[in-house]
């Protein structure tokens, strides 16, 4: 019987990679630099640390189920990836060349969606089977979790919840190309942006305005000390989102949403603000859907890449 697998979260400045036992327990991590200066030869880099790491902790290659991978991009097909522009890839056989430099069988997936999958099997929405993670940070990206499955769609984009269009009056562009996308209001950015907006407009005293450079967290901080104009702002985050995860509810239906990415380190505000507006823009037993925060961090990758390849 295998005794471990290996998750491997691809990111664009860093791999994080570690070795799991099959019950889910995390018995080794660690961190190599995502080097795309040979034309991306990132799978000959993770074969060879992967490699290493086994001589120095005396285990065996024939004790390994497999590598799990996850990677910034769409993939389609068994372990096809589309593109990855931030590790410099176009279209890539990644699960074929990782098995051939590992020799292990291995398994792929977007890292949104592989983060989505960690929480379910080992981090806050443990438990459940249906499930929906929304993470919050530069951009807004998600993974939808079916039946303890990942569910990525007939092109791979299941799960872009930063696209999904919010205002369709927007005339600002957002990264996608599109207008008024999700990603535009309830990212970091969006959130800053936004508020920058309103303090534009704003009459009303605020401790926002001495904040140069102004940032999200500087929103909630300010809303969480009371600041009556910074409460209205995170007050809209929530109720822009809410009714994003409306749409997604209504299709889904999930049990549970999970928030993560960095903005969800503002904590229990988010869920407060977001679940109120919620119930506003749903019915029956909608209404009950859970919301909880993300409790695996920057780990929650390296879980999901380590579950995918366990099934």
């Amino acid at each position: 019987m295998k005794k471990y697998v290996i998750g491997a979260d691809v990111g664009g400045t860093t791999v994080k990679l570690g070795f799991f036992t099959t019950d889910g327990e995390l018995t080794e991590k660690w961190e190599i630099p995502t080097d795309t200066s040979r034309g991306g030869d990132i799978l000959s880099d993770i074969a060879g640390s992967c490699q290493e790491k086994m001589k120095e902790m005396g285990l065996d290659k024939e004790e390994f189920a497999g590598i799990g991978i996850g990677v910034p991009g769409t993939v389609v097909g068994d372990g096809f990836v589309d593109s990855c522009v931030n590790l410099g890839w176009g279209q890539k056989h990644v699960k074929d060349e990782i098995e051939a430099a590992l020799g292990l069988p291995a398994a792929v997936g977007n890292d949104a969606n592989m983060a989505a999958l960690g929480e379910v099997w080992k981090g806050s929405a443990s438990g459940y089977q249906d499930a929906v993670m929304v993470t919050l940070g530069t951009g807004v990206g998600g993974g939808i979790i079916i039946g303890g499955k990942v569910i990525t769609g007939a092109h791979g984009y299941g799960g872009e919840i930063g696209h999904i269009t919010l205002n369709s009056h927007e005339t600002v562009h957002c990264n996608c190309g599109k207008a008024g996308c999700v990603e535009q209001y309830c990212s970091a950015t969006g959130i800053v942006n936004e508020t920058k907006k309103a303090l534009g407009k704003a009459d009303s005293r605020t401790s926002l305005k001495s904040c140069d450079p102004l940032t999200a967290r500087d929103i909630f901080d300010a809303a969480k000390a009371g600041d009556p104009f910074a409460i209205t702002q995170v007050d809209l985050f929530g109720k822009r989102l809410a009714r994003a995860l409306s749409f997604i509810s209504g299709v889904i239906d999930p049990e549970v949403f999970v928030i993560g990415g960095g903005v969800s380190k503002a904590g229990q505000i988010i869920i407060d603000h977001v679940e109120k507006h919620f119930k506003d823009f749903t019915y029956g037993k909608q209404q009950t859907t859970g919301f909880v925060l993300a409790s695996l961090g920057n780990d929650a990758g390296i879980y999901g890449c380590a579950k995918l390849i366990l099934g």
